[in-house]
């Protein structure tokens, strides 16, 4: 308990995650526990704009405050208004998720009299209680890393069957989605594959080409099946372009296979009702192991023990990587052989017998 706070008093706590969407969804189970170890406290999420869809609505939170991405003199005046925000609410407990410069500030100028953080050089001063921070390259998966920040609260014990990664479903962006499908000529009697072309640098993005042989092979197998190829808007003309290779490797131009790009929220509706979603670490990825669709995970210079879906066994996933190199798994800056042979020693034809186990489920 923190410090100063009065015991009939329920607990205040704040959750600071900022940046990148799949690490924010790693932080779902964490909020579960929380609220279930602590059921009458107020718990309130701080996270960027990007990323606010994964938890807006999650059941367990109290509040969600938004920090601005913004630069500059712009992004000064927005951190100091959120400071006397944060201030203003009188938090109990505030614990830094991620531990980047930023995020730490926020956590320190709450002014919780209990601060939680990792010990990270530079910056473990803003905390009164500095949890040590596994290795980068550990394979050890993010969402126990992360559950370590909940140590000085009592709280050292999580498991995927009882505290997976959680995303509220959105009846809006449900609609949506089954008005572009109608519109796609995409019935609920095709049995459907969403493959995430995406990648947020070059370390996790499959070849192109490979990705076309995957969708050719998927819809060439049987002729029910439907293909969507999600993109994000920088990669929305790669997307197509792989889908025209795919419709020319199958001698077609019909509807089998499209190119989209939806939002988080729309990402997660079009998930759950496929047969089978297929991409690599990225934060789509763990957004679709918030459904209970079946996953086949492309990895390249990730450990498939750092990074699969967290959730019930029950669910199916399944890693497609290339094995054991001397180089993987690697910190994504430099690739040390030049070549990304993590990645480009995929073969589509694993991908494809994975993606068949899938739909089998």
């Amino acid at each position: 308990m923190a410090k100063g706070r009065r015991s009939h008093q329920p607990m205040n706590v704040l959750l600071v995650r900022l940046r990148l969407i799949g690490d924010v969804v790693f932080t779902t189970p964490l909020i579960r526990a929380l609220r279930r170890h602590l059921p009458d406290a107020r718990l309130t999420y701080l996270v960027e704009p990007s990323a606010a869809p994964v938890v807006q609505g999650n059941p367990h939170l109290d509040d969600l405050v938004v920090a601005p991405k913004r630069r500059g003199l712009a992004r000064l005046q927005d951190d100091l208004t959120i400071a006397r925000q944060l201030r203003r609410a009188n938090f109990d407990v505030a614990i830094d998720l991620h531990g980047g410069p930023r995020g730490a500030w926020f956590t320190w100028a709450s002014g919780a009299p209990m601060r939680i953080g990792y010990a990270i050089a530079g910056r473990r001063w803003m905390y009164t209680h500095a949890v040590p921070r596994a290795a980068d390259l550990a394979p050890r998966h993010s969402v126990l890393n992360q559950f370590d920040l909940l140590a000085p609260l009592g709280i050292d014990r999580c498991e995927p069957a009882r505290d997976p990664v959680e995303m509220s479903d959105d009846t809006a962006a449900g609609d949506r989605v089954r008005q572009r499908l109608d519109a796609a000529g995409i019935g609920p009697g095709h049995q459907l594959a969403v493959i995430h072309v995406s990648a947020g640098n070059a370390f996790r993005r499959w070849p192109a080409e490979s990705f076309a042989a995957l969708a050719a092979a998927l819809v060439s197998r049987d002729a029910n099946r439907r293909v969507i190829l999600l993109s994000g808007p920088s990669d929305r003309a790669a997307a197509e372009a792989v889908a025209q290779a795919a419709r020319d490797r199958l001698g077609s131009t019909g509807p089998a296979i499209v190119s989209a790009e939806f939002d988080l929220a729309e990402t997660r509706a079009l998930t759950a009702r496929a047969a089978v979603y297929i991409g690599g670490d990225s934060g789509p990825l763990h957004i679709a192991a918030t459904t209970n669709t079946p996953i086949v995970q492309l990895l390249g210079p990730t450990l498939p023990e750092r990074s699969m879906p967290w959730r019930s066994p029950m669910y199916f996933a399944e890693a497609v990587d290339v094995g054991p190199l001397p180089c993987r798994p690697c910190h994504q800056r430099r690739c040390e052989p030049g070549d990304f042979r993590c990645l480009t020693g995929i073969a589509p034809e694993r991908v494809v017998a994975a993606a068949e186990r899938a739909m089998q489920r």
